[in-house]
This record gives C-alpha cells, structure tokens and sequence, in this order.
C-alpha cells in the first residue's frame, strides 16, 4: 500500500513498468507511472512508517525498494 486506497505494481520483467491502482466509490482505476515517480512514492511511504512507528511494515517494504529499485 502506497497510500489509502493506493497500491503500487510492478511487472515481473525487468520492473521497469510500474502502475498505480486507486480504488474509489466509483471503482478501480489503473494509472501507468514512471520508474521516478514509484520510487518516490515507496520513499514517501517509507518515511511515514518510520515515522509512526511500523517497523515490521517499513523493514518489509525496505525490503522490497532495496532488490527493486539498488
């Protein structure tokens, strides 16, 4: 989860292709983004659970961001 009702996406080739799912009242919507763009997403999710004090959720997505995007 990258924000409320916002999950990123990666494709299994490469993980250069990213896309964000918003789930609404109206329904699901698929929004391709850049490489730049997801990062910095994960980066702003990662400082805000740290900030709240989520340390199983932040080393797991740690995790995740260091094999994705290092």
């Amino acid at each position: 989860m990258v924000d409320e009702n916002q999950e990123l996406f990666t494709t299994l080739y490469a993980q250069r292709l990213f896309f964000l799912v918003i789930t609404d009242a109206k329904g699901v919507k698929f929004q391709p983004i850049g490489r730049t763009e997801a990062r910095m997403l994960l980066e702003n999710r990662l400082r805000n659970l740290r900030r709240t004090g989520q340390a199983q959720e932040y080393d797991q997505l740690q995790s995740i961001f260091q094999r994705t995007f290092q």
